[in-house]
């Protein structure tokens, strides 16, 4: 199961798009939303221990900061 969550502002910062991935960490089976609630994995029927992969992408970039010379 793969998640996504938008980008949002939350007061002065940003709280950026992050996908999270669950899946068997036996077999990597991916695993849905009624399915996590099982105590065996549906794919290779081992105890469900779950993955949690998380990507995080970058949305911004502060300005720069400083001062310039001339």
């Amino acid at each position: 199961m793969i998640k996504v969550n938008a980008a949002k502002t939350v007061g002065d910062a940003i709280d950026p798009k992050h996908e999270i991935e669950v899946v068997c960490s036996h077999c990597g089976y991916d695993l849905d939303e009624t399915e996590l609630s099982a105590d065996t994995c549906a794919d290779c029927g081992e105890a469900l221990n779950l993955r949690r992969n998380t990507k995080i992408y970058a949305t911004t970039i502060p300005a720069a900061g400083g001062s310039t010379l001339v």
